[in-house]
């Protein structure tokens, strides 16, 4: 999933005048790069990639996530630069919080493709040595809790009632209601129950290690987009990383001495699924129009309904 359009709240002149302040980097322009789904990304000069993320928690708990990552020594990292003031991010305007990366010559997949055996294994070892690491004084915890819970349940106990934010927010409604509030609440509820037992740990996971956050350069394999750093169980990174392949989860666990838990795995599945339902269910029942990153959320948001509802 990719943001294709570019930011209507986001000024170029502005954003290269904030980068110009903040960095001593000789920045004249800037090129959208339609990537991710969630934050804003350019490159620049041939050299740096701009990111303009809208906190999901707050500045503080992605500074803290960007700074753990910078102070990782594995050579599978892509850190951020420092800024003049020797922090990895900066405030721009009222949302937004800027980051700049070295510009790494690579191919990344994305969300969701197929990979092969020995990428999954590749990713073992990777991540081996991620969870080995001893985090800093700062790093993130890792909440379970869904974000937007209130507003996903608000939304199950109104599907009697039509929505009104904009084309998506109907179809969004008629599909919940398909597969019946009651049985999303009892999603919920097993969720709830799992999140006790699965939901804590203490090595440091990056949240979000999918094909299309790992670079290959070379026979290199780099990690980017540490925004969700946190100390976690493996298995947050490890559902994502090495899916259903025994052979892999016996590769890691002959590197950690981990055991990894299939029940983990589903549960660090099924709150992915419900982490973006919460999200898809907000925007549709708020003001919008149609456009490709509507699209895009549509057919996250009914493949997530569908897979939960099984």
């Amino acid at each position: 999933m990719t943001l294709q359009d570019p930011p209507t709240d986001i000024r170029l002149d502005d954003l290269i005048t904030a980068l110009r302040t903040h960095w001593d980097l000789p920045i004249r322009e800037l090129t959208h790069a339609p990537l991710g789904f969630g934050d804003h990304h350019w490159t620049a000069g041939g050299r740096w990639f701009v990111t303009a993320a809208r906190p999901a928690r707050s500045f503080d708990a992605l500074r803290a996530a960007l700074e753990t990552a910078a102070g990782l020594e594995h050579d599978f990292v892509v850190r951020p630069i420092p800024s003049r003031a020797g922090t990895p991010l900066v405030p721009f305007g009222p949302h937004y919080a800027l980051s700049i990366f070295p510009l790494v010559e690579g191919t990344a997949g994305h969300f969701g493709q197929e990979t092969a055996e020995s990428d999954r294994k590749a990713m073992a070892a990777l991540l081996a040595g991620l969870h080995g690491s001893a985090p800093g004084p700062g790093a993130p915890v890792f909440d379970p809790a869904l974000s937007g819970r209130a507003e996903l349940e608000a939304a199950l106990d109104d599907l009697g009632r039509p929505w009104s934010g904009g084309p998506y927010a109907e179809p969004a409604r008629l599909h919940l209601a398909r597969h019946g509030s009651q049985a999303l609440k009892e999603v919920l509820a097993r969720f709830d129950a799992d999140a006790a037992e699965y939901g804590t740990g203490t090595v440091l996971t990056h949240g979000e290690p999918h094909p299309g956050n790992v670079l290959r350069s070379g026979d290199r394999r780099l990690l980017v987009d540490w925004d969700t750093v946190a100390l976690a169980p493996p298995e947050r990174d490890l559902w994502l990383a090495l899916g259903d392949s025994r052979t892999a989860w016996a590769a890691y666990t002959a590197a950690t001495g981990h055991d990894v838990s299939e029940n983990a795995m589903q549960f660090f599945h099924r709150r992915w699924l419900l982490d973006d339902l919460s999200i898809y269910v907000q925007d549709f029942r708020a003001p919008h129009e149609d456009s490709a990153d509507v699209r895009t959320a549509w057919a996250g948001f009914t493949e997530s309904v569908d897979v939960l509802a099984r």
